[in-house]
């Protein structure tokens, strides 16, 4: 029995053209995306979930998405920037990923979050549910703090994993050729 499952997962495979477990996952999604639409519409609020819905690709496309693409550009090609190693040294881990992802997670937060966060929403919020936005602002940038710091830490261990696989650097001079004296 495992050698036909074993044929029909590269089977599968090779005629999906990727894992088939991407090919559930995918399904998986758009059967939630089927679930949510239904709900939508059924909720009577689909006119104003396409409108949120378009706008939301239209800001994310002409404006988010270069905003970003210039601050990853910008973060990467800072003037005081070493150049390269050759080749067999690696030398110390980028910091890169390690800023663009609690930036991005932020960022995210923000965009979902941003009426409450800036108190935009203040009257609407408090009809619906009782409750003041004043926690938002102080919540956001303690996540945001703590997703920095979370990731401080993982570039932290990443640079200490490094000098200890690394090992310490010996420097070995290159042996000097006898100089030669004028007197012999």
């Amino acid at each position: 029995m495992p050698s036909r499952i074993r044929r029909a997962y590269r089977w599968t495979a090779a005629r999906y053209g990727a894992d088939p477990l991407h090919l559930l996952a995918l399904l998986a999604c758009f059967a939630l995306a089927g679930y949510a639409a239904t709900r939508v519409v059924a909720a009577g609020i689909w006119a104003g979930f396409a409108v949120w819905f378009v706008g939301a690709a239209v800001v994310h496309d002409l404006l988010l998405y270069p905003l970003y693409a210039v601050a990853d550009v910008a973060a990467q090609r800072r003037p005081w920037r070493r150049r390269r190693r050759p080749s067999g040294d690696p030398g110390r881990p980028p910091p890169i990923n390690y800023l663009r992802v609690p930036a991005a997670l932020s960022g995210l937060l923000f965009l979902i979050w941003f009426p409450l966060i800036l108190g935009l929403a203040d009257d609407t919020y408090h009809r619906s549910t009782g409750l003041d936005t004043s926690p938002y602002l102080g919540r956001w940038l303690l996540v945001t703090g703590v997703l920095f710091a979370g990731s401080a830490l993982a570039y932290a261990i990443r640079l200490r994993r490094h000098r200890v696989v690394a090992g310490p650097r010996l420097h070995v001079r290159a042996p000097r050729s006898p100089r030669s004296s004028p007197s012999g």
